[in-house]
């Protein structure tokens, strides 16, 4: 693969909603022709690449989840032309699109689910998972712990339990019938003639049930992707699939496959240690999630995330860790959801900037792809009153006028109340009053974005986490052809000294990327810094001839 097939690996990726960014026709939702208004200020925002949650017809009883038409666009959206457009304009910026393939299930009004169930001679019966045992496949475990009793609902229009992982209204899709393969992998290149630049496929563990075993991950999972993979390649150049696993990284590992598998993949497990790490002021959890994190293809990436538009997983932690980061941050019940903590980073943080741009520090200089979640740009708040994982979900907040600037309809239209609590409300938070402020929160991630674009190391490099005496310090190198970097981060809320072994580097000279400030050369002796309240160095080792 060449440099520029690898796009990904140097990609910013920016994640949204349709329905949150702007709302362009009055109806209350976002919409693809609001979307596109708006492309302007993600170009300047520095991002390339824009990944959409599912905007396909749906009766929206799963934000979008459930979808009743692979191949149709949400009315509420706007039209495929709009969708289209949309997609030609985000090009011409330089911008790739990312769309969500929901190839784990349908919802229960889609077409072939209607049919499946009318009776149990249905041609389309066995598109789906269906038992007169509900104790069939008894190892999987129950994902939605807070709504589902069991993995198995009862139909009593056609007499049987039909299988799901998630909500009830979303039966499992049967991947041991060719019919449903080709009927996805037909999804799949609809949508790739739509110009779009990748998929992230959701919930992909999931794909297929073995008696015996817990139903995730399976061989039968993999053997189907590495197909997937091949039909793409022959088709298509350039083009991501990034995958949904929500698992160990060991058992993320196979989703590479030796290169010929999935491009990408979620690092699951390293987010939650990164606020466990900030609270404890310890590199510990960090350091141990990516000393267990083994090494992937070269063409591979894993994609790395604060947060996103679901709670806060935990379920890749010990129960130990699990209650630890409930009482940390989540002291209000109405945060938990799930194994998880529905809120965003700002309200995470308390609000706290210092705390803000180091996790941020640490989101883009460690190996993998950032992704920036809609809002978190400028420290949006969340609403944990609002059911599911809706409160993280709220209108995009453009200015302090009616409605953030996000629609000029009647408040009481809109898709979702705005948030307006004295601290994260629209008038104190918004995209406007940012842009005017040198030392906004915006400014300051437009600067981060800009440094990381400007040294490959960043996306492409190695990392070797470097040893020393203070554990509240977490310090390492990226390499890359002839870029070296020096990251060092303070994960405490006090002052913090560190003496780090770089005589590999005597005669080199650290320059400071934010400010191109130029620091004392390295020499045989320890190297000395200090470091404020969670404050963090980004240097580039100049090597002196």
């Amino acid at each position: 693969m060449t440099g520029q097939d690898l796009w990904y690996k140097d990609a910013i990726i920016y994640e949204l909603h349709v329905k949150t960014f702007f709302d362009s026709n009055e109806n209350g939702y976002g919409d693809f022709r609001g979307l596109t208004q708006k492309l302007d200020y993600l170009q300047d925002l520095g991002i390339n690449c824009i990944w959409l949650l599912p905007f396909y017809k749906t009766p929206m009883k799963d934000d979008g989840y459930d979808i009743s038409d692979f191949q149709e666009v949400s009315p509420e959206y706007g039209t495929m032309k709009d969708f289209q457009d949309f997609v030609k304009e985000a090009h011409r910026r330089d911008i790739k699109v990312l769309i969500e393939l929901v190839l784990n299930h349908t919802s229960d009004q889609h077409p072939w689910f209607r049919e499946a169930r009318v009776s149990r001679a249905s041609p389309k019966r066995d598109y789906y998972i269906w038992s007169d045992d509900p104790q069939k496949y008894k190892n999987a475990r129950i994902i939605f712990t807070d709504t589902e009793k069991s993995n198995w609902t009862y139909d009593p229009q056609s007499g049987q339990y039909y299988w799901h992982r998630f909500f009830s209204h979303q039966p499992d899709l049967n991947y041991n019938n060719p019919q449903v393969r080709k009927a996805m992998h037909d999804v799949l290149f609809f949508w790739l003639k739509m110009g779009v630049d990748g998929f992230r496929l959701d919930a992909v563990p999931y794909l297929f049930e073995r008696d015996g075993t817990n139903c995730e991950n399976l061989p039968e999972v993999h053997a189907y992707l590495k197909g997937l993979r091949t039909q793409l390649d022959k088709s298509f150049k350039k083009k991501v699939l990034l995958a949904e696993a929500n698992q160990w990284p060991a058992d993320v590992r196979p989703y590479f496959g030796e290169g010929d598998e999935c491009h990408m993949a979620f690092h699951f497990p390293l987010m939650p240690r990164i606020f466990m790490a900030i609270r404890k002021e310890d590199n510990t959890p960090i350091l141990e999630i990516m000393r267990q994190t083994p090494s992937i293809p070269n063409s591979c990436q894993w994609a790395l995330f604060l947060r996103n538009h679901d709670e806060l997983t935990l379920e890749m932690v010990t129960q130990e860790e699990r209650d630890y980061m409930y009482r940390e941050y989540a002291a209000d019940p109405k945060a938990k959801l799930n194994l998880g903590i529905r809120r965003r980073l700002a309200p995470l943080m308390n609000n706290g900037r210092r705390q803000m741009e180091l996790l941020n520090s640490l989101l883009f200089s460690l190996p993998g792809t950032p992704i920036i979640y809609y809002g978190d740009e400028i420290g949006m708040g969340d609403n944990i009153y609002l059911g599911d994982r809706n409160g993280v979900r709220t209108p995009m907040q453009w200015n302090g006028n009616k409605n953030a600037g996000f629609s000029t309809v009647a408040s009481d239209k809109l898709y979702a109340p705005l948030i307006i609590d004295p601290v994260y409300g629209y008038q104190a938070i918004n995209v406007e009053a940012q842009n005017m402020t040198q030392s906004s929160f915006l400014n300051w991630t437009k600067r981060m974005i800009r440094v990381r674009k400007s040294l490959k190391a960043f996306g492409r490099g190695t990392i070797e986490f470097l040893r020393h005496k203070n554990p509240k310090i977490l310090a390492y190198i990226r390499a890359h052809e002839d870029e070296t970097l020096l990251i060092v981060n303070n994960l405490s809320r006090y002052v913090q000294p560190v003496e780090l072994d770089l005589k590999h580097y005597d005669g080199w000279e650290p320059l400071e990327l934010w400010g191109n400030v130029k620091f004392p050369k390295i020499g045989e002796l320890p190297y000395f810094l200090t470091l404020g309240p969670h404050g963090f160095y980004w240097f580039r080792l100049i090597r002196i001839p």
